[in-house]
C-alpha cells in the first residue's frame, strides 16, 4: 500500500469561549463575589484518526459545525491541535479562504502580484505566469480596474487562478467555488483533476453530494466533530442524506416492523414491491419494475433508480425528472406501479438496484430503498470491463503495398 502523505491520529481540538457577565460598575458592584468571566469549553474535534494516500481526491462532509473547517486549518498548520497529532508530506497549500490580503484599492493586475507574492512567487515568475492566469479566470477585460469593482465571484476567480499555479504536492479545498458559476467550477474540477493525474492530492470539503461522488476516491462524515462514517465516495454521500433525511414513520410501529437499515427517508411514500428477473443472460434489456402506496398526501413525487456492481460502483441511473416525464402529487392511500427498461449493457456478475422517491428538488428523500433487488448478468463475451455494450468490429486483410508514411500521427499516438 502506498505510504500516507496525510496521517491524522486522535487528533482533538477545543476551543474556550469567554462569557463575560458584569460589564458595567454597577454590576460589578451588585455581583461583587460572582466571577466576572465564565468561560465555556467547545469541543470542535474528537478522536479524529484517518490516513490520506499520494494522489487520492479524499471528501470531508458534514453539517454546518460538525468541525470540517477547523479540521482543514489544523491540516494547514493554521490552528495547533488540543490533542494528537495531524502531518503531511510535500508542499501544501490551503483553499481555504481564497483571496485573504487582496486589496480593494488596487486593480486586479496588482492584487496578482500580492496574492502571488504571499504564496511565494517572484515578480519574474508572475511576468511568466500572468497570461495564463488572466485567461484561466477569463477576466482579460478587467484586470486595469480596482479589485472593489469586482462580483465575489471575480475575486475567487483570480485569487483560484493564482493560486493553482502554485506548484503544491497537497491541496486543501473548502468550499472555495461556492460562489462561482457552473462552467467555472466544472472548469477548476477539470483542472483538479488534471492534477490528479500528475499525482497532487486534494483534500475537499463540500455540502456537494453530487460533487462527492463525482470526483472523490474516498471521503469522510463528520458529525459533532467525530467522524460517524468512512468509506466509498458514494456511502459516505449517502450517509449525509440520511443526516436530513431519518426515517419517521406516520404511525407508530412494532419492533418486528421496524424499517430495514436499508429503507430511510421522511416517510409519506412506501415500497411494497419490487420485481427483477433473477437470471438475465440473453435478454437485451434489464426491466425494473416497483410498486409504491402513499400514506399521506404529496405534492410532487420523483421516482428514480440506480443500478451498482458487486462493489458498489454506481453504474448507471435516472430519475422521472430527469427523464421529463412528470407524474405529478400522490392522494393517501393511492398505489402506483413505475417500470424501468434499461439496454443490457451490463458485464458478467452480480448487480444491485436502488430504488428512490423524492421531491421536485430532490432534498426530501420520501424512501431512499438500498439494495431493494439483485440479479445476475450472464453474457458470452467477457471482458475485465464494467460495461458490455454491444460492439461491433470488422477486419480484412489488404493486398499491396500500404499508401503513404507508416508514421503513425500524433493523435495516433495518444
Amino acid at each position: 500500500m502506498c505510504e500516507p502523505v496525510i496521517r491524522v491520529e486522535a487528533l482533538s481540538k477545543e476551543f474556550q469561549l469567554p462569557h463575560l457577565r458584569q460589564r458595567t460598575l454597577k454590576s460589578r458592584s451588585v455581583h461583587l463575589f460572582r466571577k466576572s468571566r465564565v468561560v465555556e469549553v467547545q469541543h470542535a474535534l474528537q478522536d479524529v484518526d484517518f490516513s490520506v494516500t499520494s494522489g487520492e481526491f479524499f471528501g470531508v462532509c458534514g453539517r454546518n459545525g460538525s468541525g470540517k473547517s477547523t479540521l482543514l486549518k489544523i491540516l494547514a498548520g493554521i490552528y495547533p491541535p488540543s490533542s494528537g497529532s495531524a502531518t503531511s508530506r510535500g508542499r501544501l497549500v490551503p483553499f481555504i479562504e481564497l483571496g485573504v490580503g487582496f486589496n480593494p484599492e488596487l486593480t486586479g493586475r496588482e492584487n496578482v502580484y500580492l496574492n502571488g507574492a504571499l504564496l511565494g512567487f517572484s515578480s519574474a515568475e508572475i511576468d511568466g505566469i500572468y497570461d495564463d492566469i488572466v485567461s484561466f479566470a477569463e477576466l482579460d477585460d478587467f484586470m486595469d480596474q480596482k479589485l472593489k469593482f469586482y462580483s465575489s465571484g471575480m475575486q475567487v476567480r483570480i485569487a483560484f487562478s493564482v493560486a493553482t499555479r502554485a506548484n503544491a504536492d497537497i491541496l486543501l479545498i473548502d468550499e472555495v467555488l461556492a460562489v462561482g458559476d457552473a462552467a467555472f467550477q466544472r472548469k477548476c474540477f477539470e483542472h483538479f483533476h488534471a492534477l490528479k493525474k500528475k499525482g497532487t492530492t486534494i483534500v475537499f470539503v463540500t455540502h456537494d453530494m453530487g460533487a462527492v461522488r463525482e470526483f472523490c476516491d474516498r471521503a469522510i462524515l463528520i458529525e459533532d466533530g467525530r467522524i460517524a462514517s468512512t468509506g466509498s465516495a458514494d456511502h459516505v454521500a449517502t450517509e449525509y442524506m440520511r443526516l436530513f433525511n431519518p426515517w419517521a414513520p406516520t404511525s407508530p410501529t412494532k419492533k418486528s416492523e421496524q424499517i430495514p437499515e436499508n429503507r430511510w427517508g421522511v416517510g409519506g411514500v412506501r415500497h411494497t414491491h419490487v420485481r427483477v428477473p433473477e437470471y438475465i443472460a440473453d435478454q437485451d434489456e434489464v426491466v425494473i419494475e416497483a410498486e409504491a402506496t402513499a400514506e399521506r398526501d404529496i405534492a410532487e413525487a420523483v421516482y428514480g433508480f440506480r443500478i451498482s456492481d458487486s462493489s458498489g460502483t454506481a453504474l448507471l441511473g435516472t430519475n422521472s425528472f430527469l427523464k421529463h416525464q412528470p407524474c405529478g402529487g400522490l392522494q393517501r392511500g393511492e398505489h402506483v406501479r413505475v417500470q424501468w427498461r434499461v439496454p443490457n449493457v451490463l458485464s458478467d456478475g452480480r448487480h444491485y438496484v436502488d430504488l428512490a422517491i423524492h421531491d421536485y428538488s430532490g432534498t426530501t428523500i420520501y424512501e431512499y430503498w438500498k439494495d431493494a433487488a439483485s440479479f445476475m448478468v450472464v453474457k458470452d463475451e467477457k471482458t475485465p470491463y464494467m460495461l458490455t455494450p454491444d460492439t461491433q468490429f470488422s477486419f480484412e486483410r489488404l493486398e499491396g503495398q500500404p499508401p503513404g508514411d507508416l508514421t503513425p500521427s500524433p493523435l495516433q499516438d495518444r
